[in-house]
């Protein structure tokens, strides 16, 4: 099927970034915590990074200027959308029907509450008759007593709060919320080395989809109601937003938020396993533990004819704009469905903060799946089937 003009216009910016940068594939890729082959794919037009935020680090790493990465974030974003349009399903007509169609009415606005007592002794004011199709003195006056109420409170210390304006990810003890001094992404359906992952999804194999690249991952496990299963990879990408004032991260805090028997679902692997260089900013975290922490562990450089160890490298890190960092998190369980979030510690001029990493405002959620039923997917005969190996699964 040919590319659409949009992935291949980003392919060759993508192209023209790695050959000004030289390095190899292999390269690239371990600083890019992608494996060589889906580098290779993004080169090609073969597929399109789900997130901008690895194709804005390739940027970094080989030099793009400002105007040069807002280009690229363009082109990004029609091949996302070309990419996106090319894997929706073709909608299902809807029958006419001879009823006018019933416009969708505004939602309406919260019954007010009750208004300040009347004083007794004041004199009763006369009562005109309100003209039809004219708003009711009485709403007109409880809304005007809503907005003396929320003043006064305000006044007093007590802000009343709404669901427009949420509390800051990070605040300083004793100031007032202002912007974090860096920028963080996170990648949260990550294969290990871009082609291998366990899900569990609660349908017969009949029910499930053949499994997709990985850069379609998240719409396929959304659609499915799939839960990763054993391990969740995470990768967090965080960049300073001043090129000489450095943002100092200082630790790494695992929170489970609650734990349950693992799921009785099917096991789905999206490939029978495979290798691929892994970033030296690699963190492991056993969810089985009464304490849960983000221990630095090895990388391994495959780049060469050998395979070489990357010794590990823990806390602090600085980080600037034309320095980000990433760092990716293994969270595995075998015995319990967990729920779980990350906190990361940072300063920056004067200023400290916590800020939370979710999934999209939830929890992580990473479930065991030893002893149950895991299939294969056999691409010859278009059809998942038992997995020989599925002893071994979480």
């Amino acid at each position: 099927m040919p590319k659409d003009a949009a992935v291949e216009e980003f392919a060759g910016l993508v192209r023209a970034l790695k050959a000004r940068d030289g390095r190899s594939y292999e390269a690239l890729g371990r600083r890019l915590s992608v494996s060589a082959s889906t580098l290779h794919r993004y080169c090609s037009g073969a597929t399109v990074p789900e997130e901008f935020a690895v194709v804005d680090r390739l940027a970094l790493l080989c030099g793009a200027d400002e105007e040069e990465r807002r280009a690229l974030e363009a082109a990004w974003t029609e091949a996302d959308r070309a990419r996106r349009r090319a894997a929706s399903p073709a909608p299902t007509p809807v029958p006419a029907v001879s009823a006018a169609p019933q416009s969708n009415p505004e939602p309406s606005a919260p019954e007010p509450g009750p208004g300040p007592a009347p004083d007794p002794t004041a004199p009763e004011a006369p009562r005109a008759r309100p003209r039809r199709g004219a708003p009711a003195p009485l709403l007109v006056a409880a809304a005007v007593a809503l907005v003396v109420l929320a003043l006064a409170a305000a006044l007093l210390g007590h802000p009343t709060r709404t669901a427009s304006a949420p509390a800051p990810a990070s605040t300083a003890p004793g100031r007032t919320a202002a912007p974090l001094p860096f920028t963080w992404s996170i990648g949260p359906q990550l294969w290990e080395g871009g082609c291998g992952h366990t899900y569990l999804v609660d349908r017969v194999p009949r029910a499930v989809a053949p499994p997709p690249v990985a850069a379609d991952s998240g719409a396929w496990a959304g659609t499915h109601g799939a839960v990763h299963g054993g391990e969740a990879l995470v990768r967090i990408t965080v960049q300073g937003r001043s090129p000489s004032d450095a943002v100092v991260l200082h630790a790494l805090h695992v929170r489970v938020v609650d734990r349950a028997a693992p799921l009785p679902w099917h096991a789905y692997r999206m490939d029978n396993g495979c290798g691929g260089a892994v970033t030296p900013r690699h963190f492991a975290v056993d969810l089985d533990r009464p304490r849960p922490l983000a221990r630095p562990v090895d990388g391994l450089d495959a780049s060469g004819a050998k395979v070489r160890k990357i010794p590990a490298v823990s806390f602090p890190y600085k980080v600037t704009s034309s320095d980000p960092e990433e760092l990716l998190v293994s969270a595995r369980t075998a015995g319990c469905d967990c729920r779980w979030y990350l906190e990361l510690e940072w300063s920056a001029g004067g200023r400290t903060g916590t800020v939370r990493i979710t999934d999209g405002g939830k929890p992580f959620r990473t479930s065991g799946t030893r002893g149950r039923p895991a299939y294969v997917h056999d691409s010859a005969e278009g059809r998942w089937i038992t997995d020989s190996d599925s002893g071994q699964t979480g």
